[in-house]
């Protein structure tokens, strides 16, 4: 805003899926021209060639590019899309240039597989599956198992203009949306390939199958890892931080609920006391109020964590607010003193 006084400053849709961070934007003057699943709030014919659009890191479709670059707005120059996300897309490309087809492991309304979907459907037929259980139906297509006609029911509205599952679907790649488990990409990526070998022979699947792991983002992945670590750990509860309507984050919160009960959070302001707790249920998209959350044990043992999105500023804000209810806790500068180096 400061480099820009007098023009309009809109981010196309969030920066990040993080509910503190983007309310701070919009105290300072930020726009949102859509919502995060391609709901518009500012039409393009508000917007005008002197106005700066910045892209936010889930990057956008081919088609709002254009819209942009007809309306006259520089997209390159505010364009803030992760590099990883802009590596599923060159990787796509280069799969496409060799006949290959692009399997999507996302969330078809996410904006981060909608713009994948968008730049990998360039160059190669493309298809959105959503878990495991969409690759075993995949796979039964792939196999004969069931009819390919099958495959147009089962999957509308995620696949690319002419798809022809007769012929698109001998030679495939999986990529995923970013936020996606890792482990779920792979889970995803692996059952393919073994239809692939059942369907080909060991000797010629490489010729139907290609390695895309390395397409994998580090920084989900090492977050996810981590909390698979976490998961190794006793403890009486976890509290997961991070926007409602963050993918990555609700990926971790499902796998801290495998052991613990946890609480998920999108900054400390939803901690009320030490019996009172305002937390996201993310199976039935509601807020809900636990009581007593907080077990009358101790040492009372807390697995904190938070998404990938998330500023360690407001996981720190969290913890903050947590010691405030023991009385035993040692001074945060004290505990950090007492750490090797």
């Amino acid at each position: 805003m400061e480099e820009n006084p007098n023009k309009n400053v809109y981010l196309l849709s969030q920066m990040i899926h993080n509910q503190e961070v983007n309310n701070d934007l919009v105290s300072r003057g930020i726009k949102f021209i859509m919502d995060t699943d391609g709901t518009q709030f500012i039409k393009w014919n508000e917007l005008n060639s002197d106005d700066i659009v910045i892209i936010p890191a889930f990057g956008t479709t081919i088609e709002t590019e254009n819209i942009l670059q007809d309306i006259g707005i520089e997209v390159q120059k505010y364009n803030t899309t992760c590099p990883f996300v802009e590596r599923v897309w060159k990787r796509s490309e280069k799969l496409g240039q060799n006949g290959y087809t692009i399997v999507i492991h996302g969330k078809y309304n996410h904006e981060e597989t909608r713009a994948t979907f968008s730049h990998s459907n360039e160059s190669a037929p493309s298809l959105i599956i959503r878990d495991i259980n969409e690759a075993k139906l995949l796979s039964e297509i792939i196999s004969g198992e069931k009819d390919s006609n099958e495959f147009f029911k089962i999957f509308e509205g995620r696949y690319s203009k002419n798809f022809n599952p007769k012929e698109d679907l001998i030679r495939l790649g999986v990529v995923n949306q970013t936020t996606m488990l890792a482990t779920e990409t792979q889970e995803i990526a692996d059952y393919i390939k073994q239809t692939i070998v059942s369907t080909y022979g060991e000797e010629n699947y490489k010729d139907h199958f290609a390695n895309t792991r390395d397409t994998l983002c580090y920084a989900t992945n090492d977050n996810q890892d981590a909390t698979y670590e976490l998961l190794q750990l006793e403890a009486d509860l976890a509290i997961v931080v991070g926007g409602y309507n963050s993918s990555n984050t609700s990926h971790i919160v499902e796998l801290c609920e495998r052991k613990f009960p946890t609480y998920f959070i999108n900054s400390e302001t939803e901690i009320k006391s030490n019996s009172k707790i305002h937390h996201y249920n993310f199976a039935s998209k509601k807020m809900a109020i636990s009581n007593n959350y907080i077990p009358k044990t101790s040492p009372v043992k807390i697995v904190l964590t938070s998404g990938a999105s998330c500023p360690d500023t407001l996981v720190d804000r969290v913890m903050l607010k947590l010691l405030t209810y023991f009385d035993s806790t040692k001074d945060l500068d004290e505990v950090i003193r007492s750490v090797p180096s």
